[in-house]
This record gives structure tokens, sequence and C-alpha cells, in this order.
């Protein structure tokens, strides 16, 4: 259960984490935090520290509703902070969020070592072909429709068993183009409702019969604070509360924007087993 990442064998089968930046204005939680490039090095250097094994890079901010951005201004947001990031810390192994092909490729080029896409290859015909020729791992996540029309795509007659053969075809895809290292995401607050969402955690196990390591990003989402009637900023206890039930149903990826306490739950998770 490992990964090459840029000639880095990562293995999975110890769970990892992987550290949230956000180098949008808009993100639900951290818009605009990350505007500059030294807010993004400390950032960086922080999550690091506290363990984390990737840092996911992000320029398109994929809330419900979010507002269009042009693959110009996402390369625009994302090249130079790869770039910036790499030079400072060489070692770093960087995931780009985006579910553009051009985009994907850009920013391996420029030092990425992992393609993270919301749309697993359906928003852009060209990115499992990009991914498999650049041959890097592939974060293929469940998903209806667009960030902007997502909310209004949450029928399901069997959400699991659905997502379950929505995979199974996407395997069979990038499978059939030589794409060797994919990693799942059953894409929590993605055409999915609150109920929805704590249905597809509560069968999470059932994943492990793809025979992939999946990933679970479920840091501060609405399923957390809408439930708890909190805001985001108090949702840190519910996000490792839910951190920690997924990893007990065999994550192996636990995407978030508090990498110490991710952390901290990897360990105890281990410790237990």
């Amino acid at each position: 259960m490992t990964i090459n990442c840029n000639g880095k064998l990562i293995d999975l089968t110890s769970p990892k984490v992987m550290g949230i930046l956000n180098v949008t204005p808009n993100s639900f939680f951290d818009g605009g935090k990350h505007d500059n490039e030294k807010a993004i090095l400390v950032q960086v250097e922080k999550m690091l520290y506290e363990g984390a094994t990737f840092i996911d890079v992000g320029g398109y901010s994929s809330k419900p509703g979010a507002e269009f951005v042009s693959e110009e201004e996402e390369l625009q947001r994302l090249v130079p902070v790869i770039h910036s990031i790499v030079k400072e810390f060489p070692s770093v192994i960087i995931s780009v969020d985006t579910f553009r092909s051009k985009v994907a490729q850009e920013s391996i080029e420029n030092g990425a070592a992992i393609i993270n896409d919301i749309s697993a290859g359906n928003l852009d015909a060209k990115m499992m072909e990009t991914v498999a020729k650049l041959q890097v791992p592939y974060i293929m996540m469940h998903m209806k429709g667009t960030p902007q029309t997502m909310q209004s795509l949450t029928q399901y007659e069997n959400i699991v068993k659905e997502i379950l053969f929505y995979f199974s075809q996407k395997i069979a895809q990038a499978r059939s183009l030589g794409i060797n290292d994919l990693i799942l995401d059953s894409g929590f607050g993605f055409a999915k409702t609150i109920e929805q969402n704590f249905e597809v955690l509560s069968k999470l196990e059932l994943f492990q019969m793809t025979e992939l390591s999946f990933l679970v990003g479920i840091s501060r989402k609405s399923m957390i604070y809408k439930t708890l009637e909190i805001n985001t900023e108090l949702s840190l206890n519910g996000t490792t509360s839910l951190n920690t039930i997924s990893l007990l149903k065999g994550a192996k990826i636990l995407r978030v924007h508090d990498v110490k306490e991710a952390v901290e739950c990897v360990k105890l998770y281990q410790k237990l087993n």
C-alpha cells in the first residue's frame, strides 16, 4: 500500500495527514488567510513541523456555490506558490487540488507530486490521460455536477452502493490508461446532504473492498458545525471526533486544516492497533 511521490515511496499502511493550503480568497474556512508568500511559507512550515506528510494546495474554492475561476487565474494562484514552497522546502510532497488537466500538468512540472481531482476526470476529459502521462498519484473524488450545482444533485436510491459503482468505473478507466497509484475520496459535502454524509461515514469501511487507500476530507465541514449548531471556528473538536471514526473504518489519509490534532489522532489510533 505505497504511492510513488517524486521518487519517494510513501507507505500508507500507516495513515498519513495531508495539510490543506488554500490560496483562494473565498474558501469556506481559511479563505484569504494565505495571500502572500511569507504567510504561505509560515503556514507550510507549521504544518510540516506538526507532522503533515502532504501539503494540498488549492487555487479554486470548491465550497457549495463557489464562484467560477478561470484556468489562467487558477494557474496564476498556484504555480508561483508551488515554486516558492519547493524552493524553501525541497523535500516537501505537494498535492494539487484541481480538476483541470493543464493546471495539473504545469503544477507537476513546477514541483508538485500528486493530483487531487474533485471530479475524477468528469470536468476535464483530458485529466486522466494527463495524469497517466505524468505518472503521478491520482486522488479521485466522488461528486456530481460542479461546485456551483452539486447541492441540487443529492438524489440517490442507495448512496453507498452508487458511490462504489462510480468508483468501479473510474478505477477501470484509470487502470486502462496506465495510472498506477490511485486513492479514493468519497467526497463528504459534495452533492450530499448532511444525513447522506453521515450515512457514508457510517459505512466507510465498505470502501476497503476496492483494495485501494481512501482519503477522508471532513475537516470543519458543515456536517459538523451544522449538526452541533456552532460555526466553523468552533468545529475542531467535532473534526477530531469524525477523523477518529474515519481511521477506525480504514481511512489512510486525513485531509485537514489542523495538522497537529490530526497527527495526534493517528498516533493514538496506531497505539490502539
